[in-house]
């Protein structure tokens, strides 16, 4: 088993959480990255869990985005909450993905998450700007 901090070290993690504050900085949505060593069961319903434990479906628009890494099993989900699901071009998530595992597949695995973090940011501003009161709900460092 890998340590987390041989996946991303604390410079890595201090630039991923750069990259939310700067993707969250013209929208109301809410990024989070949650890193584990292994998802025992499905990556999916695991995700769901994480989701819910960091209170992603609590935001008042419905726009948290979880990118959920279970480093060991080599899987990620990105995963957005039913107000940016239902706004994003169809194949949204898909290309979301592929950007983040095209840096993956390089061993840039800092790079990976911050790519996807920007997309989606780019997206949360898309449709939901930030406006005067937005204040960030969640927190922005990497939960583990």
């Amino acid at each position: 088993m890998a340590k987390i901090e041989d996946f991303l070290s604390k410079e890595d993690e201090a630039e991923i959480v750069a990259a939310i504050q700067q993707a969250e900085q013209k929208t109301s949505g809410e990024i989070r990255v949650h890193i584990e060593h292994t998802c025992k069961g499905d990556i999916w319903a695991r995700a769901m869990e994480v989701f819910h434990l960091l209170k992603m479906d609590n935001t008042k628009e419905d726009n948290g985005v979880l990118i959920y890494v279970a480093v060991d099993d080599r899987q990620f989900v990105i995963y957005g909450d039913k107000g940016i699901n239902n706004v994003v071009p169809k194949d949204f998530w898909e290309t979301t993905k592929d950007a983040i595992v095209a840096q993956f597949k390089k061993g840039k695995f800092k790079q990976g998450l911050i790519d996807g973090i920007l997309k989606a940011g780019h997206e949360l501003q898309e449709h939901f700007p930030w406006t005067e009161g937005d204040k960030n709900e969640l927190s922005d460092k990497i939960s583990k």
